[in-house]
């Protein structure tokens, strides 16, 4: 092998290499840090109107029952804690915490 070759394959390594930790590096930071998603709004969002969102549960009307806000839903994904987090009813939005829609389904 000639000096050329060993050199070239030293580099492509360090750079494969350099890359993939990278990559691993990017993949581990939390979906938060790439992009907030807009909060959803029910004013200029069809979906949420159809569905009754509100981002204040406590103003919703029938069929709402006490203690049933998106963070106790099973399609809430936000961590524990957070004021706006994502939900499967509403892809790209963000949803309040404490808000409510006719889609409620308890977390088991």
């Amino acid at each position: 092998m000639t000096e050329e070759t060993a050199s070239s394959r030293r580099r492509f390594l360090k750079l494969a290499g350099g890359a993939a930790a990278a990559i691993a590096l990017l993949g581990a930071l939390p979906r938060r840090v790439w992009a907030a998603l807009p909060h959803l709004n029910v004013a200029t969002n069809a979906t949420a109107k159809a569905m009754k969102y509100v981002e204040d549960n406590t103003k919703a009307g029938p069929p709402h029952q006490p203690g049933q806000d998106c963070a106790a839903c099973m399609h809430y994904s936000g961590k524990p804690g957070d004021t706006y987090g994502p939900c499967a009813i509403f892809p790209g939005f963000d949803v309040h915490s404490k808000g409510w829609c006719t889609a409620f389904m308890a977390k088991k």
